[in-house]
This record gives C-alpha cells, sequence and structure tokens, in this order.
C-alpha cells in the first residue's frame, strides 16, 4: 500500500496552489487581466488598512535597531501604495505571453508542428523586506497564469498578510481561484526549507534578495531554482575612451542609485589614458559620496584613496563605495571581469569600435553595456515592462525576467490520422 501524502501547513498551501494553477492556466487573458484590475482598486481602496498593517513592521523594525535604510525600503506610505497599483495596471497593459506560438512549421509527413507558450505552473517567490515584492509579483504570476506562492521576510510578516488579503479578496471577486495567490505560512526558516523541497507540488523557485539568501535557496533546494541576480558589475574605461563620457558613466552606474544590484562595484582603467582619467574620475566620486578603494595606481593619484585588498574585487558593495585598478589592456580587464564577476552586467566606455566588439565577445555576462551605464540592466529599461528579477544563470532564463520567462513551452502537434511507421 501507499503511504499517506505529508502534510504541513506549507505542503497544504502547496497543493491548494496547484489545484489553482490547473484553474487558471485555460483562462483567456481578459480574465487575469480582469482580476489584476480589481487587485489595483482594491490597494487603493484597502490602504488604510495596509499601512496600518506595515506600521506595526516598522516600529518593531525599530525597535530591533534595523538600518534606516533597511526601514525605509519597509516601509508603505499612501504614496507608495499607489505607486505599486499603479505598476499593477501597467502589468495588464503588457502583452500576454500564453499561447504565443515560439515556432512552427509543417513537417514533410504533413504534421503540423507548434511550440506555444505555457505558465510554468506553481512559482515560489522567497524574497527579502521589502513589501512591494509581495504585489509585483503576485501580478506578473497571475498575467503569465501561474499560482504564486509567497514568502518573504519575517520583518514584513504583517504588511505582506495584509496585501496577500487585498489581493486574494480582489482575485476571488473576479472570479479567479483566490489560491492562486498565497502567503507561505509559518515566519520560522522551517517554513522556508519546505517550500524549497517541495518537489512535485512546486515547479520553480525565484530567490530576490542578497548574496545569502540566493546562496541559501540554489544550495538547499532540491525544487528547481532560477537564480537571480548577485551585482559585481564592472566599468571598463579603455586607451580610446571619451573622458568626459567615461567619468559620466562612471559616476551614474556607482551613485545614482548604489544599494541596487546593477550598480557598479568595479572599475578598471586602461593605463594609457590613466594620468588624464584618475583625477578626474576621483573628483566626481568625491562629489558623489563614493570612496575609493584602489590600487597603487589610484592611490598614488589621490590621498583619500582607500588600498584595495583581494576582498574588494569580489565585493558587492551596495553602498558609496567603489573598488578601482589600472589594467595594461583590454585583455587584462577581461581577465580580470572574469575571475571576480558574478555574470551580471559589465560595461566598456570606448571610441574604438574593434574594442567594444572583442569586449563584447569576450565577456560573458547577462549584460554588456557599450558606452553605457551599468544601470541600464533592468526590466522596466528594457522595454519590457516589469521584471521578476534578474536571472544571472544561463538556463531557461538570462537577464531581466519579464513575463516570457515565467513560462515554459509545449509542443501541440496536429494530424489527420497520421500513424508512425
Amino acid at each position: 500500500m501507499s503511504s499517506a501524502p505529508q502534510t504541513s501547513p506549507v505542503l497544504d498551501t502547496a497543493r491548494r496552489a496547484r489545484t489553482a494553477a490547473a484553474a487558471l492556466a485555460p483562462l483567456p487573458r481578459t480574465a487575469r487581466d480582469a482580476a489584476l484590475l480589481a487587485v489595483a482598486d482594491a490597494l487603493v481602496t484597502r490602504t488604510d488598512e495596509i499601512t496600518e498593517a506595515n506600521r506595526r513592521d516598522v516600529e518593531r523594525a525599530r525597535a530591533a535597531g534595523t538600518a534606516e535604510g533597511i526601514v525605509d525600503r519597509l516601509t508603505l506610505t499612501p504614496e507608495r501604495v499607489a505607486a505599486i497599483a499603479s505598476d499593477v495596471r501597467d502589468v495588464v497593459a503588457l502583452p500576454d505571453p500564453v499561447g504565443e506560438v515560439v515556432r512552427g512549421s509543417t513537417l514533410p509527413n504533413g504534421l503540423e508542428l507548434r511550440q506555444v507558450r505555457v505558465p510554468l505552473g506553481v512559482v515560489g517567490i522567497i524574497y527579502e523586506a521589502r513589501p512591494n515584492v509581495t504585489v509585483d509579483a503576485a501580478a506578473l504570476c497571475l498575467k503569465s497564469g501561474n499560482a504564486v506562492l509567497l514568502r518573504g521576510s519575517s520583518s514584513a510578516y504583517a504588511s505582506n498578510t495584509a496585501l496577500v488579503e487585498v489581493v486574494r479578496d480582489a482575485v476571488a471577486g473576479a472570479g479567479l481561484p483566490a489560491d492562486a495567490v498565497q502567503l507561505v505560512p509559518g515566519e520560522s526558516r522551517d517554513s522556508v526549507t519546505e517550500l524549497m523541497t517541495a518537489r512535485g507540488l512546486v515547479d520553480v523557485l525565484i530567490p530576490r534578495g542578497g548574496a545569502s539568501l540566493i546562496k541559501a535557496v540554489v544550495e538547499g533546494s532540491t525544487v528547481p531554482v532560477i537564480e537571480t541576480g548577485v551585482g559585481n558589475c564592472h566599468v571598463y574605461v579603455d586607451e580610446r575612451a571619451d573622458l568626459d563620457m567615461a567619468v559620466d558613466i562612471l559616476v551614474n552606474s556607482k551613485a545614482q542609485r548604489p544599494s541596487v544590484c546593477n550598480a557598479a562595484e568595479t572599475v578598471l582603467v586602461h593605463q594609457g589614458i590613466a594620468d588624464a582619467f584618475l583625477p578626474r574620475a576621483l573628483a566626481a566620486l568625491a562629489e558623489a559620496g563614493v570612496t575609493v578603494h584602489g590600487d597603487a595606481h589610484w592611490q598614488k593619484a589621490g590621498d583619500a584613496v582607500v588600498a584595495a585588498t583581494e576582498e574588494d574585487w569580489a565585493t558587492e558593495y551596495l553602498s558609496h563605495d567603489i573598488a578601482a585598478a589600472v589594467v595594461p589592456d583590454l585583455d587584462a580587464a577581461v581577465e580580470h571581469i572574469r575571475r571576480w564577476t558574478s555574470g551580471h552586467t559589465e560595461a566598456i566606455v570606448t571610441g574604438d569600435t574593434a574594442a567594444a566588439r572583442r569586449f563584447v565577445a569576450l565577456v560573458d555576462s547577462t549584460a554588456v553595456m557599450v558606452n553605457a551605464s551599468t544601470r541600464f540592466t533592468d526590466g522596466s529599461q528594457f522595454g519590457f515592462g516589469a521584471e521578476i528579477g534578474i536571472s544571472t544563470q544561463k538556463l531557461h532564463a538570462r537577464g531581466p525576467m519579464g513575463l516570457p520567462e515565467l513560462t515554459s513551452t509545449k509542443y501541440v502537434v496536429t494530424g489527420d490520422g497520421h500513424t508512425r511507421h
């Protein structure tokens, strides 16, 4: 006799999500879009309820001595809730990936072959403090026909609970299964472990957060994982770079928003341009409040430069800090990047087309920028409308993950009584 299936609050939630996913997959775009519009309206209508729950999380975070930068990411104001609702409406306007024909042909034997996009099924999202991710992930998964299991951090538990309740009520009111959106029960690590090992119930996990979270999910999951973006990003200033352009791109890449994964963490400069570029770069970075952790060349160029260590080349600072080195040539820059990169985004600033082509050919990262800031590696900046994260792996999805990356494919083969001989 077969044994009874394992049961727990987390596994029961996953089973309900699987049932909801089966009901959601065949629904037309109009049904999913109507539910998302209902979600956007409900967020606005129930803003007071959401911000009150968020206030409790913020109070707990401050009492625990949480850094103000993290508290700010946790905080939901009426204006931020309105912006989240607006983002949901933007998702409604995006093209529907489900049912798209990726390729098709008529085989020599007359069979008609089509490869079409279908939902992944049940998507688990494990993420850190930002409660806006709760709604963003739910909206993108619903739009692409998936059920979603949301496991945010315990620091945002009250906020996430309120947000998911609002979303579920709106989804159910629009005639879709409420269990298409669920918060994973529990605040302990045990609930995360159960989600990561719910193979057969959960189709894919997407971690969103810092390096330690992503590493834990990748190494501890039996469920397939789409690894998202730790960003040790580089800017290489080539010998034939325009100095003004190079300074602008470097400062924007580092300082426009330093706490995100597509911010530059290392600058490499060709030795042929170093004497002219380093003083200008140091002045601009200092004005932007950036501390430079540099090699001997950078230390000689500025008194405020901190001596770089091996650890600096590997560090995703997510702060107003940048590692800096002078390299003999483009190939040396590529060698440095290959050793230390996380595979997210690298940029070259150059007026030499051949150098740009060589850099693009040799650098194996999710995105390679030519004379542009690393900060453009972003789903909305790429014109995708929204993203679930930035994948730094090479299977299925790579780079900013929009709606198509939340689908798989299946083959539909149509015959006329065909049999194989």
